[in-house]
């Protein structure tokens, strides 16, 4: 049997622990039956523990891989990670001007969940001007909202402030994740897009590996974009998909551990027990 399914690409960073990054991306792509592409930006060395060296891929060779996978294979929708400086930035920018990049999913990786600065101020000015805009759906996460709306946000209402504040900029549509919030408001997101501002809510999963969870979430609102669904349905899918895969995360490794990508292999009870 041969087989035809929608494509998604993923321009993003790799992660050597396998995590977060494309290897999430790919992965989460796989989960929804969408066949997953990539740019890699950077390769890292990392593990559940934390990140040991970085090293940035030639802008030219970014636009090179996205060139190689659009002009051939063709792609419904494309995600944003880690782009890591502003040359790469500006050529990824680029080629979305240049309707490269249907669907596009900006993750604007700026600052981790736990409030450190991961790319310098030169990129974030740069991200801010020329991908946002760009963005059908920006996922920024409680410190990256608070950059690009320029407000403090430690209530839901100041979610909602900031998600409004932030589709300024010009995307179509932002989701404020609240992953990094505290108390009740603690993994509560919120979707603005110029029309609908909704409160997005789904159980929360008491675990300590969550390594990943911002790039799988993209990750999974871009493959359903690429398979037809509308952006806030796409949103919704998503974040049932991350909530099950928090359900089965991997306790591996000394530190932080992966969401559970393949949950459904993990479900069932030949699966639950490794030798």
């Amino acid at each position: 049997m041969t087989l035809k399914p929608n494509i998604a690409l993923t321009i993003a960073g790799s992660d050597s622990g396998g995590g977060a990054g494309i290897q999430a991306d790919l992965r989460t792509f796989a989960f929804h039956k969408v066949h997953g592409t990539s740019a890699i930006t950077c390769v890292t060395a990392q593990n559940t523990v934390g990140v040991t060296d970085v090293v940035a891929i030639n802008p030219a060779q970014v636009v090179a891989q996205v060139d190689a996978v659009v002009s051939d294979i063709g792609v419904q929708a494309v995600k944003t990670g880690m782009l890591l400086n502003e040359c790469i930035i500006v050529a990824i920018a680029a080629q979305a001007e240049a309707g490269k990049l249907p669907n596009l999913v900006v993750d604007p990786v700026m600052v981790s969940r736990t409030g450190v600065e991961l790319i310098d101020d030169a990129a974030i000015a740069c991200l801010r001007k020329k991908l946002v805009p760009q963005a059908k759906i920006l996922t920024p996460n409680r410190y990256e909202a608070q950059i690009l709306s320029g407000m403090m946000i430690n209530t839901l209402a100041d979610m909602e402030v900031a998600a409004q504040k932030i589709l300024t900029l010009g995307c179509e549509a932002v989701l404020v994740k609240g992953g990094a919030m505290v108390g009740e408001n603690q993994g509560v997101d919120v979707w603005f897009d110029g029309d609908r501002l909704e409160v997005l809510r789904t159980q929360t999963v008491d675990t300590p590996h969550t390594h990943g969870t911002g790039c799988t979430l993209s990750a999974a609102i871009t493959a359903q974009l690429a398979l037809g669904k509308e952006p806030l349905e796409a949103v919704k899918l998503a974040k049932k998909y991350v909530t099950e895969a928090l359900r089965f995360s991997l306790a591996i490794g000394k530190g932080t551990g992966p969401v559970g990508h393949f949950y459904p292999l993990l479900a069932y009870e030949s699966f639950t027990s490794f030798p």
